[in-house]
Parts: structure tokens; C-alpha cells; sequence
């Protein structure tokens, strides 16, 4: 009788313990992997320092090319102009330098054209004037829209060259009278020397003349 209850327990406690230990592994949830919890470091941004750009030329800027495909060469030779105007005699032969030969561009030759024009140098303007007969003599459809700007520059400086004739011309005859003043002037000065020469009186003592020899015979 106590073998059979023995027993029954032992098959009581040997169902029981596989029960126990699912119900253990239910109520833990598994670990996660170690790699999983490892959270990566923010990425490092690298500090940028502000930095002033370096200027560009007024010619080179991309603002010219952007002005000539939305509103056509004529703005961009009246920027260009604007641009130019205030530059010094240093800073237009670098320009001038810069832009070298035109070549066939319609545009560049009338950029050239206008920063000589402001050098004040004849050889300079008579320059400009032939870019500018150039640009008018163009058929190309990238010059027929520069023509009417490039006419009323040209006959500008047509009457600029002319007005630098006339004061060039003035110039010369005002030194010319001035140097032919100065030699009236030293004759007129040479001729009033020799009229104080004549007119002061002769303050030399007169020499007494000498007695005449005694070439008579003496008296016996």
C-alpha cells in the first residue's frame, strides 16, 4: 500500500517539473544580444569655418553670362559700362590686358571698345571707333542687336575724338603764341638794354691831351 502512494508521487512529481520550467522560461523573456543593446556612436560633424570669398573681376562673373541668356548682349554691355566707369587708369589697362583680342565676339569687342574710350588717349579712341565699325558691319544674328547701341556709341565718339582735336589744336597755338610772347619779349628787353647804354651819361674823366713837342730851333 505505501509502495503504490511512493510511486504515484514520484509520477506526480516527475509530470510536475517539465510544467514548472516552461513556465519559468515563459515569464523571462530572453536576453538580447549584447550587439543589439551596443547603440553606434554619433558621427563626428566637422566644424566649418566660415570663409570670405575672393571677389571676381566685374567681366568674369557668372551674373554677365546669366544677364546675356535672359536679357539679351545690350544688358550686358550697359552692366558692363556701369561697372567700368568709376575704374582708374591702373585698373583699365588691367582690364584692357585681360580681355587681350577680341576676336569675332560682337560682345567683347564692344566691352574693349569702352574701356578704351576711357584711357584719354587718342590712338586709344580711334581704336575703339574701328571695334565699333566692326560690330555695326556684323550680319551675325548674336551682333544685330548691339547695332543701334553700337551706331550711337560711334558717333559719340566721333564728336569726343573731334572735341580732343580742337583742344589739342588750341593747346599747340596757345604754346606756340606763348613761346614767339617770350621771344618779343627777351628783343623788347635786349633793345631797352642798348637804349640804357646810350642814355648814361660818360662818367670818365677826360685824359688831358698831351703838349705838343717843341720842334722849333732855340733862339741864339
Amino acid at each position: 500500500m505505501s509502495f503504490s502512494f511512493v510511486r504515484s508521487s514520484t509520477f506526480a512529481g516527475a509530470i510536475a517539473v517539465p510544467f514548472v520550467l516552461l513556465l519559468a522560461a515563459c515569464a523571462s523573456p530572453p536576453a538580447p544580444p549584447a550587439e543589439a543593446n551596443a547603440l553606434p556612436p554619433p558621427p563626428v560633424v566637422p566644424r566649418v569655418m566660415p570663409v570670405e570669398a575672393e571677389p571676381r573681376a566685374p567681366a568674369t562673373q557668372p551674373a554677365s553670362l546669366f544677364t546675356l541668356a535672359t536679357q539679351g548682349p545690350v544688358a550686358v554691355i550697359l552692366s558692363y559700362a556701369d561697372k567700368m566707369r568709376p575704374l582708374n587708369g591702373a585698373d583699365l589697362s588691367a582690364e584692357i590686358s585681360r580681355i587681350g583680342d577680341p576676336g569675332d565676339s560682337p560682345v567683347t569687342q564692344m566691352q574693349l571698345a569702352l574701356l578704351l574710350s576711357q584711357t584719354r588717349v587718342p590712338a586709344d579712341l580711334a581704336r575703339a571707333l574701328g571695334l565699333l565699325q566692326r560690330v555695326i558691319a556684323n550680319p551675325s544674328p548674336e551682333a544685330q542687336p548691339l547695332h543701334p547701341l553700337a551706331r550711337a556709341l560711334a558717333a559719340r565718339y566721333v564728336e569726343q575724338r573731334r572735341v580732343e582735336d580742337d583742344r589739342d589744336k588750341q593747346a599747340q597755338q596757345a604754346r606756340d603764341s606763348q613761346r614767339r610772347i617770350d621771344q618779343l619779349n627777351d628783343r623788347i628787353e635786349a633793345l631797352r638794354a642798348i637804349e640804357r647804354s646810350f642814355a648814361r651819361p660818360n662818367t670818365t674823366p677826360a685824359v688831358p691831351a698831351a703838349a705838343p713837342p717843341n720842334t722849333g730851333k732855340p733862339n741864339q
